[in-house]
């Protein structure tokens, strides 16, 4: 089946017709269609993965697809789980979990297979794709027995309840060492949820869930034994079920009965809650026979999430502080400087006025607020969305083209390069490191070629080179650095101040071999 604008990306077997699916994808872009990736099983892998090649190439400024909520769109049914917990930090990160809806139903066992480490479970995995295999070929004479089927979702489920009590503890906050010291023991899958995962409860209604930290404790408690004895039929269910869409979704739409958990902070913990405006949230909650410790998990999920928010609206309220200690550089500290006749990075280095001690201070400040909102980044207390957030992408940047050349200057001020090495290799601190790479990746710019921060951090390498090599050992690395500095002053990506008669780089390259200044592609530039 396969209609312009909509691309079905096979069965379990996960074929994929590479050649007709590049070939459709760009008829439906010219004709600005609504792209849909299909798939059931392992081809809603190679469906999510389709989507993902397909919004890293078409939403490149080249091209003129236009990106609407409700395109492109990966539509998958029983799909296993898909990449680890920075591959679901990564599209939250871009904005692209919304392209990405997964029906599960409630005891399919696919979906949660990859909670489980191959090799605990890698004898009764076999016996299983065969049957799968089996049964979407023949679905009236594929068999399983009893004793595989049982065995293999307990074992499946067992390994799934370490890996969603390991994440409910995170999400509680729980910093007790014990945890670390228990997951070095104990394998625990890495694979997470992404996009929004709608639950088929059975009864024909829809559980929907975006969350995907929720999603995670859902998948283990919503497919839970009640009773012992119910263990050999929801095993065989778990593998029944994974061929049952078809007729559960017709059932389902046809009803039209969808329940959002949300928001999940306030969902009712006790199964008899009668409360009428959570009465049908409790409904279906208690059809996906959700316990009270499951409602927890599901709760501490959403207060995790409202914690993140919380968070970058604090960080959000420092924006003035950055703002005026950076437009004091810029301003205040930038004009005292240049009538002193010199760059601020030189003026910072000697450190002869009150005023270069006032902009240490500012440096200092702004260091605090950059280092606070990269640990949190680093602890992901912060909305995977936020280094992707275009405000924070640019006050990032100017903050690193302006304060980075005061560090550099800090740094070889005080000599710490005989100490602890270069300033690129040994000293750069994160807060640099990361906005540079929240710029790289927003413009699609190869990695580390957004340097111009770190130029006179590699001027000063450069002369303590010649002083020791001489030029020609380091002729390469020169020319390349006068290629940049042709280019990062005509995009205005580095002030003219580092070519003013008193610069430590005029001074520097003035002393190089004529015959090299003489063809060098910046003799012409001048300050602006």
């Amino acid at each position: 089946m396969k209609f312009l604008g909509m691309i079905k990306v096979a069965d379990f077997t996960g074929v994929l017709l590479v050649h007709t699916m590049d070939s459709s994808v760009q008829k439906a872009v010219k004709k600005n269609k609504q792209i849909l990736f299909i798939g059931h099983s392992s081809g809603g892998s190679i469906a999510n993965l389709a989507t993902i090649w397909f919004l890293e190439k078409y939403i490149k400024p080249e091209y003129n697809y236009k990106i609407s909520p409700s395109s492109p769109l990966c539509v998958t049914f029983g799909c296993p789980l898909t990449g680890n917990h920075i591959f679901s930090h990564a599209l939250r990160r871009e904005n692209w979990s919304r392209y990405f809806i997964h029906f599960v139903m409630r005891y399919d066992i696919v979906p949660r297979i990859l909670l489980a480490p191959i090799s605990s479970i890698k004898l009764e995995f076999q016996k299983v794709l065969q049957f799968l295999n089996a049964k979407s070929v023949n679905l009236a004479h594929a068999s399983i027995d009893n004793f595989d089927a049982s065995n293999f979702y307990m074992k499946v489920m067992k390994n799934a309840s370490s890996v969603a009590s390991h994440a409910a503890c995170n999400l509680m906050g729980n910093t007790n060492l014990l945890l670390e010291t228990v997951s070095n023991f104990i394998p625990l899958s890495p694979y997470k949820p992404f996009g929004t995962y709608v639950f088929c409860t059975g009864n024909g209604k829809l559980v929907i869930l975006r969350n995907p930290d929720a999603v995670l404790q859902l998948l283990f408690f919503s497919s839970q034994l009640c009773r012992e004895e119910e263990c050999t039929d929801i095993a065989q269910r778990s593998l029944q079920q994974h061929f049952g869409y078809d007729n559960e979704l017709q059932d389902c739409f046809q009803m039209l009965n969808e329940v959002h958990l949300e928001p999940l902070e306030q969902l009712p913990l006790s199964s008899d809650t009668t409360s009428s405006d959570i009465a049908t949230i409790n409904s279906a909650l208690n059809d996906l026979g959700l316990s009270t410790r499951a409602r927890l998990c599901l709760c501490a999920a959403g207060e995790l999430e409202k914690r993140k928010i919380g968070n970058k609206e604090s960080i959000d309220l420092k924006k003035p502080d950055i703002e005026k200690a950076m437009k004091y550089l810029e301003e205040d500290y930038q004009l005292n400087c240049r009538h002193r006749d010199l760059g601020c990075y030189d003026a910072f280095k000697l450190q002869e006025t009150s005023k270069d001690f006032d902009a240490n201070v500012k440096r200092l400040e702004l260091a605090g607020i950059w280092d606070e909102i990269i640990e949190m980044l680093k602890r992901y207390e912060l909305p995977d969305a936020f280094e992707g957030l275009r405000d924070w992408v640019l006050l990032g940047t100017r903050y690193r083209r302006l304060v980075e050349p005061l560090d550099i200057a800090n740094y070889y001020r005080h000599l710490k390069n005989e100490d602890t090495g270069a300033y690129m290799i040994r000293g750069r601190p994160k807060r640099y490191r990361f906005t540079q790479r929240w710029r790289e990746h927003a413009e699609r710019m190869p990695a580390e070629s957004s340097g111009e921060s770190c130029f006179w951090a590699k001027v000063e390498e450069l002369r303590i080179k010649i002083s020791s090599q001489g030029f020609e050992p380091i002729k390469e690395e020169v020319l390349l650095l006068e290629a940049h500095v042709q280019n990062w002053i005509n995009l205005g990506e580095l002030s003219g101040d580092v070519l003013l008669e008193k610069s430590t780089f005029k001074k520097w390259w003035e002393d190089l071999p004529r015959e090299h200044k003489l063809t060098s592609c910046i003799k012409d530039l001048k300050v602006s």
